[in-house]
């Protein structure tokens, strides 16, 4: 039997429905409902609306009351479409040497950066990079964000990739948000391989993609094309392998040097993402094409480089998702809120807009079409702050946080006791 929830009175429900899914959104174009409440229907959203009439329809259903504290504002739940949370180990060092004036690729070369990394993940047991996943998501779920993609890419060998992401599975069983799991074994060239950079992108795609899709471990193949790491050419093979066993792909685009937006495009990739050094040549593929462009402001701050160029990407009619990046090298911080106002600030960025970068732009850049908005049909993944008003939350840039998390319609955080 159905259980149905009515969840409110809240001040105000910012449903994020009826936005456009490409290009600039003003704040005029945001349609909420004052003094509204939601009703659930087990896992997904059954209606939303003003509270007088939920009331009414909720005594049909003969569905629960639950009230909650008044001036509360409810959002969907946060998206973060890219981290790199399976990890071990801290990389310090290294941000206190990029500050003293190393450049990332420097470090690098120097024995820093992914490889320092991908030694310390080696030496982690599974059990432990579970714990670490299952804490940095719990972080996450307390600021708001319900669904959290995560990458592999610190093992850089089939036995450790594949720890990695038995890892992300099981964590997932473990989190209550959602872990939506990525492969990225190309993220560089692995130091102690015995062959060339070719070889070791053949020897993953034949043999660790088929065990990806015997043990559903990810449905996404993730590369970095960059200097250093893998190149357009060299990428080719692996993502049309991709492509022929029906994996989603999606590339750390344009981060140095461009190159990444053009193979993304080419690829039909559902997302280019980090985009710092885009020019406007760019910023057109990526407008005119359907693969979502994914700002990392996140790398910014811990690099001290460009944000991507959010305004002209939106104002050029492409899709604009915010994600936090978050891993031990480049964006320690994770704290996507923080980040996405951040970026708002800096971009001059609509709230509108920066908030569809967090919620269903971000859905469409994991191919998600069950969340982002608060919409009857979809998941009840909704979160509330303690305001009356939705400008207040991104005016305090992450200081103010959700007091109430919902999770597939259950309460999973809740501060306003």
């Amino acid at each position: 039997m159905k259980k149905y929830r009515l969840i409110g009175p809240f001040k105000q429900i910012v449903t994020m429905a009826g936005l456009p899914q490409k290009g600039a959104i003003s704040d005029e174009q945001l349609s909420l409902f004052e003094k509204a409440g939601i009703i659930t229907e087990d896992e997904n959203i059954y209606a939303v609306g003003p509270y007088a009439e939920m009331e009414t329809a909720a005594r049909a259903l003969n569905a629960q009351t639950i009230s909650i504290p008044s001036n509360m504002v409810c959002l969907p739940g946060f998206i973060d479409s890219h981290t790199h949370i399976c990890f071990s180990g801290s990389r310090a060092k290294d941000y206190a040497l990029r500050n003293s004036g190393k450049t990332y690729l420097e470090i690098a070369k120097a024995g820093g950066g992914i490889w320092d990394t991908v030694t310390q993940t080696r030496k982690a047991t599974k059990a432990s990079l579970i714990e670490g996943i299952k804490k940095r998501a719990s972080a996450h779920l307390s600021r708001g964000v319900t669904t959290i993609e995560v990458k592999s890419g610190y093992g850089l060998s089939i036995t450790e990739e594949l720890k990695m992401l038995r890892a992300i599975a099981y964590a997932n069983t473990e989190c209550e948000a959602d872990l939506i799991s990525t492969c990225l074994a190309a993220h560089t060239i692995p130091k102690d391989y015995h062959g060339s950079a070719n070889d070791y992108l053949l020897e993953i795609s034949s043999e660790l993609f088929p065990i990806l899709k015997k043990e559903n471990l990810s449905t996404r193949i993730d590369a970095f094309l960059e200097e250093g790491a893998f190149s357009p050419t060299m990428i080719a093979p692996y993502f049309n392998k991709a492509k022929e066993m029906g994996f989603h792909i999606t590339v750390h685009a344009d981060q140095f040097s461009t190159a990444g937006s053009a193979t993304a495009v080419q690829y039909g990739a559902i997302s280019a993402d980090h985009l710092e050094a885009s020019t406007e040549k760019e910023i057109e593929l990526l407008a005119n094409s359907s693969t979502v462009a994914t700002a990392l402001p996140g790398a910014s701050i811990g690099l001290g480089c460009n944000f991507a160029p959010a305004r002209k990407l939106l104002d050029a009619g492409a899709t604009l998702a915010i994600a936090s990046d978050w891993n031990p090298g480049s964006a320690p911080m994770g704290n996507l809120l923080t980040q996405a106002a951040i970026l708002g600030t800096f971009e001059k960025l609509t709230n509108t807009e920066v908030l569809a970068g967090i919620s269903y732009r971000a859905a469409t850049a994991l191919g998600l079409k069950d969340r982002g908005k608060i919409k009857a049909g979809l998941l009840a993944d909704f979160i509330a702050f303690p305001t009356s008003d939705y400008n207040e939350i991104l005016y305090h840039q992450g200081m103010l946080t959700p007091s109430m998390v919902w999770k597939r319609g259950k309460l999973v955080t809740n501060k306003a006791i």
